[in-house]
């Protein structure tokens, strides 16, 4: 189900001209993938207050690959250098974590990523997913551990990997249902 639309204003490339069509926030997997083209890159986004590690799918959306983490700052600075990405890559649509608490509930942290999520949206038109993003920073925490990674490189790499398992846990639930492209 749609949690919002914010009008379109200024002028967008004739990719964002297709996402336009549908740029929503979407909790619901379904309907999100109701709004995608058939085929472009997911972009997914492990909002945290000081850092925002992505990740990116391939075109087909079936593997997420960490690609970056970037300093929190200014909005209108961290928005165009998403754009920027989001060019580069060919993303279609975004994931966005959604940090609920271990019960479900929402608490400030939900209430700052979906203000965040309408901010995006009204910069860059693409449909946006908040998908649950409970445990996995711990999950990539976990693994970095097990690769033996330092301190060090566990904290330049944590955000970018677990944007990437948010994204991949989306894409699989998005692959489970037939909603992802037939592209192989």
């Amino acid at each position: 189900m749609p949690v919002g639309r914010p009008s379109n204003t200024g002028s967008t490339t004739m990719a964002n001209q297709d996402a336009n069509m549908a740029a929503e926030i979407f909790e619901d997997a379904d309907a999100f993938a109701a709004a995608l083209p058939p085929a472009g890159r997911l972009l997914g986004i492990d909002l945290g207050s000081k850092t925002i590690g992505l990740a990116v799918t391939d075109p087909a959306r079936t593997i997420a690959t960490p690609v970056d983490t970037l300093a929190r700052g200014k909005f209108s600075n961290d928005a165009a250098t998403l754009h920027e990405i989001m060019e580069r890559e060919g993303v279609v649509a975004i994931v966005i974590g959604l940090p609920l608490n271990m019960d479900g509930s929402s608490g400030s942290r939900v209430q700052a990523t979906r203000a965040y999520a309408r901010n995006l949206l009204a910069r860059l038109p693409r449909p946006v997913l908040l998908w649950d993003e409970r445990l996995t920073t711990i999950a990539a925490e976990r693994m970095l551990i097990e690769a033996d990674a330092s301190r060090a490189r566990r904290r330049s790499v944590i955000d970018k990997l677990a944007a990437t398992l948010i994204l991949q846990n989306a894409t699989d639930r998005l692959r489970a249902n037939g909603l992802t492209s037939d592209l192989k």
